[in-house]
């Protein structure tokens, strides 16, 4: 895992992909456009004259349909006022958190593999990541591993579903493992559900349902992945009035606020643009069974994903064990660009030292030239 010094892997890999020209599907960002009506809205903005500071909690329609999103997707009451901060992207709304709620000495337990940023941000916090391991091939939330990396020292459990990298969506039975370590723990759950509507099989449950736990949960999700504008950076954090307080603390220090014709855009992409994440899904569950098809015939070994942008190979039955050798040599002897799943990990480790994440958000005939690629170059 990256220190919070370190370049990480997805600005090397993609400069590799530059330099050599190779098909970059390490880095999840879409090469298509999202909605045209969401494109639109925020051309209309543009010339309507909303071009300077957004209010520090982001503007109200944007705060009202989020509240509107929470309450007609999961049954969650919130104030736009108090309980609702828009920022600039998950990551932002997930820094601000862990900035405002880990001090030195906290610990700060989160599923592994992880999103690389997540053990960054806690050590500039001054916080100790504690892992929570998950083992291929299913990924699962187990309670032995929760109560491993959980102790009275927890100051905050970090939960991503579905989750990055591996395409897991947990199902109540781990999420309730994680409830349950959480209050016994007086610990706080910060969930990063950025993928939320882009799921294949399964259902996306937020912890925050879960009981009582919504008086101890900052939620966090984004315009970026449901909607194809990962460039837009308009994101949020929600949950109780304190602990979304604390985030705004934070925030106003960082960027504290921008972004304005986009959160105006986002407003109508939450409102108008209901539908639209619904339609993504479909067509990316179209190119992860074109991916995953092709991975096999060029001879990796394919896990299941039921959700994200993500599919996980096995290498080992082309003769790799160690993926960051083969995402070092990938776009030099084949053009096509991966990302080791180690970099997602706290330390290396046996169970995911051969695999990789490829990613599927790209257009289908680029999957395909990428697939042709590997396939010739593993002599399938």
């Amino acid at each position: 895992m990256a220190n919070s010094a370190e370049t990480t892997i997805f600005t090397t890999m993609t400069a590799l992909a530059e330099q050599t020209g190779a098909i970059n599907l390490g880095q999840g960002f879409p090469d298509e456009d999202g909605p045209r009506l969401v494109i639109d809205a925020a051309v209309d903005a543009l010339r309507a004259g909303h071009n300077q500071y957004a209010p520090l909690p982001g503007i109200p329609a944007l705060r009202h349909a989020i509240a509107r999103h929470q309450r007609e997707r999961y049954g969650i009451g919130l104030d736009p006022d108090t309980q609702v901060q828009v920022t600039f992207g998950a990551t932002e709304a997930l820094a601000s958190a862990l900035l405002a709620l880990v001090k030195p000495g906290d610990e700060v337990a989160m599923l592994d593999p992880s999103y690389d940023s997540y053990a960054a941000v806690v050590a500039l916090a001054g916080g100790t990541p504690k892992p929570i391991q998950l083992e291929p091939p299913h990924w699962r939330v187990e309670l032995a591993a929760v109560e491993a990396a959980m102790s009275e020292r927890t100051r905050v459990l970090l939960v991503n579903s579905p989750h990055n990298p591996t395409g897991h969506v947990l199902d109540e039975g781990e999420l309730d493992i994680l409830a349950d370590a959480c209050r016994r723990h007086d610990a706080v759950a910060l969930t990063d559900e950025v993928y939320e509507h882009l799921l294949y099989d399964g259902e996306h449950i937020p912890i925050a349902t879960r009981g009582d736990m919504a008086e101890r949960t900052i939620t966090v999700s984004s315009l970026g992945k449901t909607h194809s504008l990962t460039g837009w950076k308009i994101g949020w954090a929600t949950g109780p009035a304190e602990l979304v307080g604390a985030v705004r603390g934070v925030k106003q220090f960082l960027t504290f606020a921008g972004g304005t014709p986009l959160q105006h855009a986002a407003a109508a992409a939450l409102d108008e643009g209901a539908d639209e994440p619904a339609k993504l899904a479909a067509s990316l569950e179209q190119k992860r069974d074109v991916l995953a098809s092709g991975l096999t015939s060029a001879g990796f070994d394919v896990l299941h994903s039921s959700g994200t942008y993500f599919l996980t190979a096995d290498a080992r039955p082309l003769g790799y064990d160690d993926a960051v050798q083969l995402c070092e040599r990938l776009p030099l002897e084949a053009g096509v660009v991966a990302i080791p799943l180690s970099a997602f990990t706290a330390e290396p480790a046996d169970r995911v030292r051969p695999l990789v994440r490829f990613a599927f958000c790209k257009k289908r005939e680029v999957l395909e030239d990428a697939i042709a690629r590997l396939r010739a170059w593993s002599g399938a």
